[in-house]
């Protein structure tokens, strides 16, 4: 697939709210205006290439062009509007294997070039190079929290909901309390199978008590549905974790958390295009409560930056896909 044909992997947003289902949620006061960030790198992050939290910005940026300030040697294809290589590493094939750059604000996987997109104040811009062999869309990644719950989509801040199996637990009220330090209101709830329009959802709670949930049951089929590379087994007991293959590194049990971000069509499955895309749904889960509230701890930019997703382990991030390291 070339990249005029993935720029449209990502359907228009929906532009209509279900107030009922935000449970009378509000935005709060919101966060203070921040500068933009920059991220450029390989291997689905395990090796930055450029790494800037104050880039030189213009009036107007698109992403193209916030790149073209920033990064060496950045060369285009499509009429100027994808991106070809950044300072020597290109798209095409390694040993083999399709490669490309691939771009994310706010952690949200771009249905258009990157021309099109306007950088916000305060935006997180992400370009990966990596093979898309395997999977050859990942449609939200985790590691430019507290984006987008900070910013939001397209400069437009979203509602966040969190969704508990358990709405008491430890776990529960420590997502929601770290959203609420971001300045903003999480409304909370139990887990639904609702496509939830203009809301951020973060669900919570052990894989055996939200793997029913439509969107974040996309992880237990595989990265192909869901761009994760990692998959609890049936019982909830275990989590495989995968390389860029999607074959199995290695296999923890109790105690393990995982941090993943997804995106479902309105039908609850991954993977088909033309059809209209649910906004990212986060999932903090774990083999069992210590695993959740491992993960729960996790939710925080310095375990996340910079990774797709995270699988913790002895109460550290391991960046997925797996690389097999500790």
């Amino acid at each position: 697939m070339h990249s005029a044909a993935r720029a449209r992997l990502v359907a228009p947003l929906a532009a209509a709210v279900l107030a009922a289902a935000l449970g009378g949620c509000g935005l709060g006061a919101g966060p203070k205006a921040g500068d933009t960030q920059l991220l450029v790198s390989k291997d689905f992050g395990a090796e930055p290439v450029v790494q800037s939290d104050t880039p030189k910005t213009g009036g107007s940026d698109t992403v193209m062009r916030l790149l073209q300030r920033n990064a060496p040697k950045v060369q285009t294809r499509f009429g100027g509007n994808f991106v070809q290589s950044i300072d020597g590493v290109a798209g095409g094939q390694r040993d083999g294997k399709s490669v490309d750059w691939f771009f994310y604000v706010n952690g949200i996987l771009s249905g258009e070039g990157a021309t099109a997109v306007k950088v916000h104040q305060g935006d997180r811009v992400w370009w990966d190079w990596h093979d898309w062999d395997y999977v050859d869309e990942i449609p939200a990644v985790v590691g430019s929290f507290p984006e987008p719950f900070l910013h939001g989509i397209d400069g437009r801040r979203l509602p966040t909901r969190v969704e508990c199996a358990e709405p008491k637990s430890d776990a529960c009220n420590s997502v929601a309390g770290k959203i609420e330090d971001l300045g903003l209101v999480a409304a909370r709830g139990g887990v639904g199978n609702s496509f939830v329009e203009d809301t951020l959802r973060i669900v919570v709670g052990p894989w055996r008590k939200i793997s029913a949930e439509n969107t974040a049951g996309l992880i237990g089929e595989g990265p192909q549905k869901s761009g994760v590379f990692a998959k609890p087994a049936a019982d909830g007991k275990s989590i495989a974790l995968l390389d860029e293959n999607g074959k199995t590194t290695r296999t923890l049990g109790a105690g393990t958390g995982l941090v993943a971000a997804t995106r479902a069509n309105d039908n609850g499955s991954g993977g088909d295009k033309g059809e209209q895309i649910s906004d990212p749904v986060w999932v903090v889960t774990g083999t069992d409560e210590a695993g959740v509230s491992a993960a729960a701890d996790a939710l925080d930019e310095g375990a996340l930056a910079g990774r797709f997703a995270a699988v913790i382990s002895d109460g550290k991030p391991i960046g997925l896909p797996d690389r097999g390291g500790s």
